[in-house]
């Protein structure tokens, strides 16, 4: 009598994840830029980004790629597979994971790691590179322009590697835009115009004034937005020179009592310039307000004279103005940074090659891409909360592990956040002000000698 065929037929899983991985030797250096279709071609395409394990390739010591140089990324991932596996019990129970599942949680682990690193840069350098230059980036976060002809990286746009100068760029902007107010500079450009005065009349529109006035459109163009009025003046008087006195100011300076003549036919005083160029506002000041007969009012551009002009009014008056232009709108001629850096988004940082990572996150990146191949196990052993035997059922620790892996994923990032806010820039300077306290505070206790001769 034959034997029965049992059906289904008992089979062996074959996801099981191996003890180890040898990464191929790589014999081919492609021309066009594109791997072989090799082992070594088919390990790098089984990443799902392929970030870096193309940055194996393309970033040389030397200038040109070399096909026998040291594939550190690949190296690292394929220890990860050991690793994995004897973290996870592989020498006892299958580990129901592809060492392709590894390499996607290792280059998963790259790009957090990249990830939060950059944001911490970001927290250091934005107010000092807002403005600056922004660049283009591929699908993989890399900056376009960063690659050569050859496909060799321009190390020098690698901007996750720099350590920034300082010239506090979102400061700059905000005086530039106070000192506007205050007649003081800015980066709006000033102009001037000029306007008869017709006897009897008080009223005057500046900004059709300054619309009609065809030199002014001809180079700048009828202004649409409402111009903003800076100065009124008229002429000074001539008279005001006479500040400066008798000998034209050379060292006899004074006060506003003397005007710089020499007093007791001994002395003189010798003020430094600052207080001459207080002098001269203030007497300058004088000669609009105590000295003039005229005011004004000024509302909505539109100038009303006090009192109403007669034969005796200065022929002209001056104002000073600027045309505000859109916020977003660029100088003309210049580059002031519009197009530039504006966020955090716009930051040319890329990832950080995997090569310049020390040890510290390293080690992270181990222990991170290990508490995600320990969620993708338990994703993958919770399909089947139980497997019949005879006479009893195995249970699954799916969830166990899906919650494990999540736990430890929250607890790292957690961790290298906390450090990283630690180790900004500015927290770094309230580490140092503390040292040089403390330290003041040693030295003020250590006993002084006295000298005896």
């Amino acid at each position: 009598m034959s034997l029965p065929t049992l059906t289904p037929a008992q089979t062996q899983s074959t996801v099981v994840l191996p003890s180890n991985y040898t990464v191929p030797d790589r014999t081919v250096a492609p021309s066009d830029g594109t791997f072989a279709a090799t082992d070594y071609g088919k390990l790098v395409n089984s990443f799902p980004f392929g970030t870096y394990a193309n940055e194996d390739y393309w970033f040389s010591t030397a200038d040109t790629p070399d096909p026998a140089q040291v594939r550190p990324f690949l190296l690292g991932a394929a220890d990860q597979v050991a690793f994995t596996y004897r973290k996870l019990g592989g020498d006892v129970l299958d580990i129901e994971l592809t060492k392709e599942q590894v390499f996607s949680a290792y280059e998963e682990a790259c790009l957090e790691y990249s990830y939060l690193i950059n944001i911490h840069q970001s927290k250091n350098v934005l107010s000092n590179v807002l403005g600056g230059t922004t660049g283009s980036f591929n699908e993989d976060g890399m900056i376009e322009e960063a690659y050569g002809a050859d496909k060799t990286i321009d190390k020098t746009r690698h901007l996750s590697l720099k350590y920034p100068r300082f010239d506090f760029a979102y400061a700059r902007r905000v005086t530039d835009g106070i000192s506007e107010e205050a007649n003081v500079g800015g980066s709006s450009r000033i102009y001037s115009a000029s306007f008869s005065i017709v006897s009897d009349q008080q009223d005057y529109d500046l900004q059709a004034i300054v619309a009609a006035d065809s030199d002014f459109t001809a180079i700048v163009g009828t202004p649409q937005n409402k111009i903003l009025i800076k100065k009124v003046y008229y002429q000074t008087p001539k008279s005001m020179w006479n500040y400066y006195g008798y000998y034209g100011g050379v060292n006899v300076m004074g006060n506003l009592s003397t005007y710089g003549q020499f007093s007791d036919d001994s002395t003189y005083e010798l003020v430094p310039a600052w207080q001459n160029k207080m002098q001269a506002k203030a007497f300058e000041e004088s000669l609009y307000v105590r000295a003039s007969h005229s005011s004004y009012e000024l509302k909505n551009n539109r100038l009303r004279i006090f009192p109403t002009p007669g034969d005796t009014t200065p022929a002209k008056m001056w104002i000073e103005f600027l045309v505000p232009s859109d916020t977003w709108d660029e100088s003309s001629g210049i580059n002031d940074g519009i197009s530039g850096v504006n966020n955090m988004n716009t930051i040319p940082l890329q990832n950080v090659p995997y090569k310049n990572i020390n040890s510290i996150g390293k080690q992270w990146i181990r222990r991170f891409a290990l508490a995600l191949s320990k969620e993708m196990l338990g994703l993958v052993r919770s399909k089947f909360s139980s497997i019949p035997i005879p006479g009893n059922d195995i249970s699954m620790n799916g969830d166990a592990l899906i919650s494990s892996g999540k736990e430890e994923q929250t607890a790292l990032r957690d961790e290298l956040k906390e450090i990283l806010d630690e180790l900004t820039y500015g927290k770094m300077l309230e580490g140092d002000a503390e040292s040089v306290e403390n330290s003041n505070k040693v030295i003020s206790k250590v006993p002084t000698l006295i000298y005896r001769g």
